[in-house]
């Protein structure tokens, strides 16, 4: 009986192995079916998202140690807001597209001549978060597959992602602030409507904490000297936004919400919340005028 017994469970086994690896290999080209939908999908929202313009609404809270709001002044910004997408035609190169801001209001009034952007403030010009899913894009990074489900009511498939290549962190000062770029150094997930690969929603955070050592000339007497990125995590959840005359549905992103912990910071947590509305399409047209022949 022992002896029947070993060899039940040797063939379970074998089953299981071989389940497996066919479950393997379909998830496999489910990935690969699922980010060619998502990567058409991008493409087309950037090929008509750049004719939009939308109010982009910033609030910027200074947290406390159990990350509550600590009591301090809450920034508020206004901006005027356009993706930017220069598509390379022989796809030589990746394809870029990029988020262009312009001030209007800081704290609920006009902005002062030459009056410089705070050291939270958004960048004027910064990347567009869905670029990484763009065809030319996806091979940097390393995608499975992470289940299906339900979000905002539609039948959803979920993709956890990697960046496969770490870059050389950059970091520039600017009087008092200081900027750092971690690119390569991030993983998340992203929900895609299963039928039509639209992003629904977009997490990501950092793959370990960033140390950085702060110059002399930023260094208080007896302040520490360098300054750890602990924490940095992102939620995009996206909208549908319909147009008129012609009729037309965008999804544009809703709503951003960034945590940021940096150890020995000035303001070492902070919550940065993104509420974006008032969307407005501009369509541009152009007609050949020919004078008329003189005689």
């Amino acid at each position: 009986m022992r002896l029947v017994g070993f060899r039940a469970l040797v063939a379970l086994s074998a089953v299981v192995a071989v389940s497996t690896a066919v479950r393997s290999r379909a998830e496999t080209a489910d990935v690969a079916a699922m980010l060619s939908r998502i990567g058409g999908q991008v493409e087309q929202h950037y090929s008509r998202a750049q004719s939009t313009v939308c109010l982009e609404t910033v609030r910027l809270q200074p947290l406390a140690l159990d990350l509550s709001p600590d009591g301090r002044h809450v920034r508020r910004l206004v901006y005027e807001l356009r993706v930017a997408w220069e598509p390379s035609p022989d796809r030589a190169r990746p394809l870029e597209a990029t988020v262009l801001r312009q001030i209007l209001t800081v704290d609920g009034r006009p902005p002062r001549p030459g009056e410089e952007a705070g050291c939270m403030d958004p960048r004027p010009v910064s990347p567009e978060p869905l670029a990484m899913l763009l065809p030319g894009r996806q091979h940097e990074y390393g995608f499975r597959w992470a289940g299906a489900g339900r979000t905002d009511g539609r039948a959803s498939v979920m993709l956890d992602y990697k960046s496969l290549a770490s870059r050389s962190a950059e970091v520039k000062w600017r009087g008092q602030c200081v900027s750092v770029e971690l690119q390569g150094r991030t993983r998340g997930r992203v929900w895609a409507d299963r039928a039509s690969g639209e992003v629904l929603r977009l997490d990501e955070h950092l793959t370990g904490q960033f140390e950085f050592p702060v110059p002399k000339e930023h260094t208080r007497q007896g302040g520490p000297s360098s300054m750890i990125i602990e924490r940095v995590d992102s939620s995009i959840r996206y909208q549908p936004v319909t147009f008129h005359d012609p009729d037309e549905t965008l999804r544009l992103p809703a709503s951003i919400q960034t945590l940021t912990v940096i150890r020995n910071a000035g303001v070492p947590r902070f919550r940065t919340t993104q509420v974006f509305s008032n969307c407005k399409r501009f369509l541009t047209d152009a007609r050949i005028v020919r004078e008329p022949e003189t005689r």
